[in-house]
């Protein structure tokens, strides 16, 4: 694969500034001061044809600064609606975001969207900037969880400047260039709905599934060949996706934090990495948000959550689609693809050949053990293997009841000598580390990205990524990566202002 040099070789689709006027608003960025690029993802260059080279030109620099449009780019913020904390906010939209354009890439077509590039007419009372601290966040997060093997948007580069920003503190101003096949989100649709557009809502409609879901144009044997078919198949396949998606999250311990409709991708992807947090202790009810003061978003009630997500996008797909009952029909069957991809992943997590009905009681019971003795999410689950292999003290090691910790791994053996699959401990271990990160993004290891990023170190950015695009890979030197957070971990917040 040829890569390209200068940003005016890359192919443009602008699909989006394709849609009608109503859509959104045309736009320029208003740049930073004097920005410095602070760090660039080649990974994610790679996938709309970016060399290294481009990524140091000052002609990159002054797009992801918001000084320079994308060539041959239509500029603009998107207008949505939704729900925040289960309460109806109206109208929305891209208040800091800016979208560049969309490339035509070797890996599919990216659009790009610069995050903290100045105020829209959808800011409300916002500023429309982004601080360095929540903008290295999102940057690392996006990456973390692709290394996960999560759906999610991706993080091109980030941009710093000394430009002030007031939040709880002064702080300085950065810009994250992200991507993402589509920033379309459950709200979109909301917005229509909401308005009561029928027309808009149907536009909306058929691009997304022109765009990304072409298969449901076609009626299977015995499906609904009307025009409410195709999206009706659409909903369908958006409710598998999130429900996929919510079994991803519950299975590495993340947290999204503001699970709010226009935060929501229509495609299934993680997406809007604000007050995040990838658990260190565990607790069944772990809220990562400061802001989130009753819970509503706790690790817990993330597939509900979803549920609940899927109900507001099915209410407003109710004009397009005037069954209500089929659109039931379709939210009915999120529950069981839930359970079974969350099962599948936490099988595969237990070293478990297959889930079985009688397995349940094992996994809660470790999950009630972990919540009661605090112990680590992720360490549990990796030092699992360990105890496989006949070391089972590490594991231990993470509970106050030692005791009450190998009784429960005595059942789980029980359950592995049952078990359909490889009946030699090593083979059973080395795919269980294969599932089970050492690696992830804890909160701690962010903010010392962040503390060096502040003093103009993009070191621990570059360790960090490293680390995290291949986290279930042990690597020697790298132990404090891996290892229990640090005592002053327990005071870091986040909250929807990061």
């Amino acid at each position: 694969m040829s890569l390209v040099h200068t940003l005016g070789e890359l192919r443009l689709q602008n699909s989006y500034a394709a849609l009608p006027p109503a859509f959104y608003t045309r736009l320029q960025p208003q740049p930073l001061t004097d920005p410095r690029l602070l760090h660039a993802n080649e990974e994610a260059a790679r996938l709309i044809g970016l060399s290294s080279q481009a990524l140091q030109s000052d002609e990159f620099l002054r797009v992801c600064a918001g000084a320079q449009a994308l060539p041959g780019g239509d500029t603009l913020a998107a207008v949505y609606s939704g729900h925040q904390f289960g309460v109806w906010a109206g109208q929305l939209g891209d208040g800091r975001a800016h979208l560049l354009g969309e490339v035509a890439g070797p890996h599919g077509n990216w659009e790009l969207q610069l995050k903290g590039a100045g105020m829209t007419p959808y800011s409300r009372m916002g500023d429309g900037r982004a601080v360095l601290r929540s903008s290295v966040r999102e940057y690392l997060a996006s990456e973390a969880m692709h290394g996960l093997g999560i759906p999610t948007t991706r993080a091109l580069a980030i941009v710093v400047s000394a430009d002030p920003v007031m939040r709880e503190t002064v702080e300085t101003a950065a810009i994250v260039l992200r991507m993402s096949p589509s920033f379309v989100r459950f709200g979109s649709f909301e917005h229509w709905s909401s308005r009561r557009q029928p027309e808009e809502l149907r536009i909306l409609a058929d691009y997304v599934i022109d765009k990304f879901y072409p298969q449901c144009r076609e009626t299977p044997a015995g499906g609904d060949a009307s025009a409410t078919g195709p999206v009706l198949r659409m909903f369908e396949e958006v409710v598998r996706r999130t429900a996929l998606l919510m079994a991803d999250w519950q299975a590495v311990g993340f947290c999204h934090g503001v699970m709010n409709t226009d935060n929501m991708s229509i495609l299934g992807l993680t997406l809007d990495y604000g007050p995040y947090g990838f658990m260190d202790t565990f607790r069944l009810d772990h809220i990562c948000n400061h802001s989130d003061s009753e819970g509503r978003y706790a690790w817990n009630r993330q597939p509900s959550v979803g549920l609940w997500n899927l109900y507001r996008l099915g209410g407003s797909l109710h004009a397009l689609v005037p069954d209500a009952d089929a659109l039931r029909g379709v939210l009915d069957g999120y529950e069981a693809a839930f359970t079974r991809a969350f099962h599948q992943r936490m099988a595969a997590k237990l070293g478990l050949n297959a889930w079985r009905a009688d397995d349940e009681p094992l996994l809660d019971d470790l999950l009630r053990l972990m919540h009661e003795q605090r112990a680590d999410f992720t360490l549990t689950f990796r030092r699992l293997a360990d105890a496989v292999r006949g070391r089972p003290q590490g594991f231990q090691d993470l509970f106050i009841d030692r005791a009450a910790a190998l009784a429960w791994y005595e059942r789980l053996a029980a359950r592995h000598a049952q078990d359909a699959g490889p009946a030699d401990a090593e083979q059973r271990a080395r795919g269980m580390d294969a599932v089970n990160p050492l690696y992830v993004l804890r909160n701690h290891l962010a903010e010392q990205a962040i503390r060096a990023a502040k003093a103009g170190d993009a070191g621990e950015i570059d360790t960090l990524l490293r680390l995290l695009r291949d986290p279930c890979v042990e690597r020697p030197g790298y132990e404090a990566y891996a290892g229990l957070p640090p005592d002053w971990a327990g005071g870091i917040e986040v909250s929807c202002s990061s």
